[in-house]
């Protein structure tokens, strides 16, 4: 008898120190990160015995250059708390200032045990102002955070999402104190992701009020406001995203109906991007599909790295007035599919004749084997062309963390081989560079050879909108194009948009256009073929202040559509710049 009690009194006491050892797992141990799919134990008990209305997730946001909000609104809404129905409360009032009957927000109460939300009520900054005015209890109107509906530069500023295996690792110090959960929201790409640790939530801005198993409330009418404590927070980051600009381009994609491609307009006299959209649009339910910044990704330029060619050619002394080319040859020196006949070097350009530029990338080559990448660089076209530089403690940050690394050349030996570096020097073969790169090209040669590093934003705001981080204007180092070569590019690029060039339907715009048009071709396979098709330039011509690029990619169409995507652009910005100055 004695030993059954004792193996009964052990078992009993071994289930007990299991139950205390749960115990203390659940109460001490765990209590943010329970079981293998992190449940937070404390929020989990306070919702509860607690209705939490979050007004705020607390996460930073984007703003254009004119502050105006890019990733997300502020909406003012009217909330009646479920407790209304037990008390008297002057209804009439608030009806009144919102607009409604009086027994249209009793019904709302009447209906639920959760926190009214009203967003159908037309609540304005003066109405909310005058619902908070009256105090009541459980009757409040706050401006609450909406997440935008079609946003503007929607690859450029990114996505966020729950991360929890990058919170722990890059966060986990903040979430031992609590600031933040597995549940916080971190981003996933663009803007998003490069100012993570700048925009990352300290906290939500909630209305708090507790409940019994019922549902009503435990403490009257009591409701409590919570958010974090540092004023100053959460920051903005400020692009320098022109909004209305960037709703022009991103229309005239869609009505040209690009599935791949996009574009990219930069201010000539800052080199500040005013607006960069992508195709094909952002799926956020299938964005692994879609999250692609093509115009950041590297892509075959064809005939628009002829620039470059034309840039060496004119300081290598391969230039002359008289000097003709037979372009009724191809690319190899053999018979083409297009009788040009004799062209002089600037109708070679202005024609896009393939072998000119052949001839003289290879005569280029001969005297230096890096004829090509020190004049790309010299046009400001370096490895990556987007801002960088030490900002606290990044040594090396990059706001365009997407941007590919630019290239001419996978091998050396192919400098040495004849038909490669024909191939080459008209944009083909190996040569792949960024839309944006190509984009700060034509803004280079629009400012005279001054070479400066793309921006994208130019400030990171406190909450005040005062700015506690300034990204100052980054000029590239080594030597530029002579003043001379410079002018003769420009002189060949606006023959490009005259009668007899590749782009000569923009003649007739508002203002005088500048560029070079390309079209390299991707993949060949009998009688169907794919490429890209580019038009790059800037404008207007006397007075540069854009520069724009527009891309089709692994397009099959017969037309141009970036042509006409610019055409139609430039006619929007000229309507847009009259209209600022009236």
């Amino acid at each position: 008898m004695k030993k059954r009690v004792f193996i009964v009194a052990t078992c009993i006491g071994i289930g007990l120190c299991i139950l205390l050892i749960r115990l203390m797992q659940v109460q001490l141990a765990s209590t943010e990160s329970f079981t293998s799919r992190n449940i937070n134990l404390l929020e989990r008990s306070i919702s509860q015995r607690a209705h939490i209305y979050a007004i705020h997730d607390g996460r930073g946001g984007l703003v254009d250059r004119h502050n105006e909000h890019l990733s997300e609104e502020y909406q003012p809404v009217l909330l009646l708390f479920p407790f209304l129905r037990k008390i008297d409360w002057p209804v009439e009032q608030v009806a009144k200032i919102v607009g409604v009957s009086s027994k249209t927000l009793t019904e709302h109460v009447e209906r639920t045990k959760e926190v009214v939300i009203d967003d159908g009520i037309e609540l304005t900054e003066e109405g909310m102002k005058q619902v908070n005015a009256l105090r009541i209890p459980g009757v409040i109107a706050v401006s609450k955070k909406k997440d935008i509906s079609g946003v503007a530069a929607e690859h450029l500023l990114g996505l966020v999402g729950k991360n929890s295996d990058l919170l722990e690792r890059k966060y986990k110090e903040r979430m031992q104190n609590g600031n933040i959960s597995f549940n916080t929201l971190t981003g996933i790409s663009g803007l998003q992701y490069s100012f993570d640790e700048f925009l990352l939530s300290d906290g939500e801005k909630k209305l708090l009020y507790h409940v019994d198993r019922k549902g009503d409330s435990l403490f009257g009418t009591k409701v409590k406001y919570v958010e974090p404590g540092n004023p100053f927070y959460p920051v903005m980051v400020k692009t320098t995203i022109h909004k209305q600009i960037q709703m022009i381009g991103e229309a005239l994609l869609t009505k040209y109906n690009i599935q791949k491609g996009g574009m990219v307009l930069v201010d000539v006299k800052t080199n500040e991007v005013l607006a960069l959209a992508s195709k094909p649009t952002l799926d956020r339910n299938n964005y692994k599909e879609t999250i692609t910044n093509y115009m950041l990704t590297r892509q075959f330029p064809g005939s628009v790295f002829k620039t470059v060619i034309a840039a060496a050619a004119l300081e290598k002394g391969r230039y002359t007035s008289t000097r003709t080319f037979n372009c009724d040859l191809d690319v190899y020196g053999e018979k083409g599919s297009r009788a040009l006949g004799e062209l002089s070097f600037e109708d070679s350009f202005a024609k896009s004749c393939n072998y000119t530029f052949a001839t003289l990338g290879n005569e280029l080559i001969k005297r230096d084997k890096n004829m090509m990448e020190e004049y790309a660089k010299k046009l400001g076209m370096e490895e990556r062309v987007g801002w960088h530089g030490r900002v606290f403690h990044y040594d090396d940050f990059r706001p365009l963390e997407e941007e590919d690394t630019n290239v001419i050349w996978h091998e050396e030996k192919e400098k040495h081989i004849q038909k490669a570096v024909a191939q080459t020097a008209i944009g083909q073969k190996d040569v792949q560079y960024t839309p944006l790169a190509i984009a700060n090209m034509m803004a280079t040669i629009a400012r005279g050879g001054e070479r400066k590093e793309i921006k994208v934003v130019s400030d990171i705001l406190y909450k005040n909108s005062m700015s506690f981080y300034h990204f100052e204007e980054h000029h590239l180092g080594g030597d530029g194009l002579q003043q001379s070569t410079v002018k003769i590019l420009q002189q060949l690029m606006k023959k490009v948009t005259e009668k007899g060039g590749t782009a000569e339907s923009l003649n007739k715009l508002p203002y005088k256009v500048a560029g070079k048009t390309g079209t390299a071709e991707i993949v060949k396979d009998g009688s169907n073929q794919s490429v890209n098709k580019w038009i790059a330039g800037y404008f207007p011509y006397e007075n540069p202040r854009y520069a724009l690029v527009v891309v089709e990619l692994s397009s099959a169409s017969t037309g141009n559509n970036p042509i006409r995507i610019f055409h139609d652009y430039v006619q929007e910005l000229y309507k847009y710049d009259q209209q600022v100055r009236e």
